[in-house]
């Protein structure tokens, strides 16, 4: 992991590395700007790999995005490079969900002097920009959004976020802790398995401060908040490059 790299693929350097929530809000905040959600490899069947020099290669090298098993990932390799203690977890993502989900989402745990963080770059949809401190029943403001932390029926954490005036479960995790090799079968089963939604249809999402860019399938979509205020739908082979390029940052050719 050439932390350097990574740091300047972000729009910082090592001058900006500090222990403490300042430097974690920059970086997160910076992560979920600068790299692009995405599952173009999954879609087009190219097999991932979750080894951290396959991840720099793809997100720092190729400037590329990922999925949460990738930039989650990536992100704990750069943190741990740094010098943080991170602990990463499978986490259950709950919302749109009717019935119980499987874990197939990583998060991750970042220690500092004062206490600890949740940090995630890992969702395409709306999302925290800056860590969470993991500290139940707080509520936590940042870009217009509410965010909570609270002790879940499995005994461990449920996030979630203020929707429409009511609280809107978001996802749960159990601080049972992953080695990296507990994420290569639910990152498959998501790859792979019939009923995953990842390789049915295109996603991509890059935040904005007030919102983000998205494409769902063949929509490119801009939102402020959750509020849809553009949407281009259809678009063809050659707009889509242009789109990836101009509003992700991703050049495939």
């Amino acid at each position: 992991m050439n932390a350097g790299a990574y740091l300047e693929r972000l729009g910082l350097d090592a001058s900006d590395v500090a222990f403490d929530v300042a430097f974690l809000n920059k970086l997160q905040y910076a992560h979920v700007t600068r790299i692009p959600y995405e599952n173009l490899d999954i879609v087009d069947g190219i097999p991932l790999s979750l080894e951290p020099e396959a991840l720099f290669d793809k997100l720092v090298t190729r400037h590329r995005g990922g999925y949460c098993f990738e930039v989650n990932g990536a992100l704990a390799a750069l943190l741990s490079e740094l010098g943080f203690k991170v602990r990463s977890y499978l986490a259950r993502f709950w919302r749109g969900e009717t019935s119980l989900p499987m874990r197939r989402h990583r998060v991750l745990v970042v220690s500092l002097p004062d206490g600890d963080y949740l940090c995630d770059v890992g969702i395409g949809q709306s999302a925290p920009r800056h860590p969470l401190r993991m500290e139940e029943g707080k509520e936590q403001a940042q870009f217009g959004e509410l965010w909570r932390i609270d002790r879940h029926t499995d005994g461990g954490w449920m996030v979630s976020d203020l929707h429409n005036g009511a609280w809107r479960p978001f996802y749960s995790f159990t601080e049972e802790e992953q080695a990296e090799i507990d994420f290569i079968m639910p990152s498959f089963w998501c790859e792979r398995h019939p009923d995953s939604p990842f390789h049915k249809a295109l996603m991509l999402a890059i935040k904005t401060e007030t919102g983000r860019y998205a494409i769902n399938g063949r929509d490119y979509k801009e939102f402020e908040g959750d509020t849809l205020t553009y949407i281009e739908e259809g678009v063809d082979d050659a707009r889509l490059e242009v789109l990836l390029w101009e509003k992700f940052g991703i050049k495939r050719s």
